[in-house]
């Protein structure tokens, strides 16, 4: 089995190789390719990455390049886990829409437009060279905004899965506080990208008893600190929103907040030239710990059991993925990508029955797909009015004074990346 990261040199690819290393039954991967354009810092992460495969025994071989048709070819799955303009452009989103009083976020809101503008466009190259390489490879995309970006995908026809950590986190983080093993607890997860709800939390599968309720009477404080929301919301809701939707549900203290403190593109940028300076280090052989403040956590178990299940091995059965609705949320497109449990194998995912979703949550879920509708329109076909359009349907800006300045900016920020600016 062959497998690409198209990123390869990003400072989170060594948690994928601990994950890889360790999980390789799950995944037996004869040839790992990590594929990046930035050579020194690619030669410092597979240096590592080889050391930590050495270490724990995997008899794999590992290949860097910086040339992405020889990286691609013949490869099983290819990973995605690019980032456009890098934390330079991450800076950038998150500071300038804070001047118009609206959040800053490199998913959310100004900051995830621009993203997806950069992004997408050279995604679906990536994409087509992958499909003149080997039309069966499946592309599991873990390059932000997931849900613009998986879409775009599908809706040129590759075999393509989205995938975000949000997820597995909540299972890990609920397992431990129920004193289980994380493979006996499912999720009824549902929303898009980023904008998700954990409407139950079942033991032993989809049947399971719901344990949501307990769960939150028992360990709702450490939750409500954990997403740094209030308490008394979490027991109205009844269910557990993910932590993106503070930027929804505390928009202008959120606001506040990230105009008093230094960007997290900032403050990644710190950790990376520490990492690297540790990756660069000869008897490094397994992941350092400041990784874990990176992001991305338990990213690889996410990507193995995903490439495992959709290669015909040992992947589990159920894995909350984003993937094309199909009628599965009855008030948006079949077209829409949603990011819900799925059952996953080698046909690609299916995604499990979803009750019928309070209004609560249905409302801003149709809101923000008609956002991500005219995003990818912007994103495919530019154009200011275009860029206008998906600022003004987005329900964190939806006012003329904020997106018409947003716009701008917006613009005169990434213009070297926008082909039509």
């Amino acid at each position: 089995m062959k497998l690409t990261v198209v990123g390869g040199g990003s400072t989170y690819t060594p948690e994928l190789i601990d994950g890889f290393a360790r999980l390789r039954d799950t995944l037996p991967i004869e040839e790992l390719v990590l594929v990046d354009p930035a050579a020194e810092r690619l030669e410092l992460v597979g240096g590592l990455a080889r050391r930590i495969f050495a270490r724990q025994g995997h008899p794999g071989r590992i290949v860097t390049t910086s040339d992405l048709d020889a990286g691609v070819e013949g490869a099983d799955a290819v990973l995605l886990q690019l980032r456009v303009g890098g934390q330079a452009a991450r800076r950038q989103d998150e500071t300038w829409p804070l001047e118009c009083g609206c959040i800053g976020q490199e998913t959310t809101g100004a900051g995830g437009l621009a993203k997806a503008l950069r992004t997408v466009p050279v995604v679906l190259e990536i994409a087509e060279r992958v499909r003149r390489a080997n039309p069966r490879a499946w592309i599991i995309d873990f390059t932000n905004p997931v849900g613009i970006v998986t879409r775009a995908l599908l809706q040129a026809g590759h075999r393509a899965v989205g995938l975000c950590n949000v997820a597995i986190g909540f299972q890990r983080k609920f397992a431990a506080l129920l004193g289980t093993d994380p493979k006996d607890v499912h999720l009824d997860h549902v929303g898009l990208n980023h904008l998700t709800w954990e409407t139950g939390v079942r033991l032993g599968g989809p049947e399971g008893a719901n344990v949501l309720p307990k769960l939150l009477a028992e360990n709702g404080d450490a939750i409500a600190d954990d997403l740094r929301l209030p308490r008394p919301l979490l027991d109205r809701l009844g269910v557990v929103p993910s932590y993106y939707l503070r930027y929804y549900y505390a928009h202008d203290a959120v606001v506040r907040e990230l105009r008093t403190k230094p960007s997290r593109a900032e403050e990644v940028a710190a950790m990376e030239r520490e990492l690297l300076t540790m990756y660069g280090d000869p008897s490094l052989d397994e992941k350092p710990a400041l990784l874990a403040r990176r992001g991305g956590a338990f990213y690889s178990e996410a990507a193995v059991d995903l490439a495992a299940a959709l290669l015909g091995g040992a992947g589990s059965p159920y894995q909350v993925v984003n993937t094309l609705n199909r009628g599965t949320l009855p008030f948006l497109p079949d077209d829409a990508v949603i990011e819900v449990q799925a059952a996953v194998g080698p046909t690609g995912p299916v995604p499990l029955p979803v009750p019928d979703l309070d209004p609560l949550y249905a409302g801003l879920v149709a809101n923000v797909t008609t956002y991500e509708d005219l995003a990818l329109e912007a994103a495919l076909r530019g154009g200011r009015d275009r860029v206008f359009r998906a600022l003004l349907a987005h329900p964190l800006i939806g006012q003329y004074e904020y997106a018409e300045p947003l716009t701008g900016q917006l613009i005169t920020h990434n213009r070297e990346h926008l082909a039509w600016a």
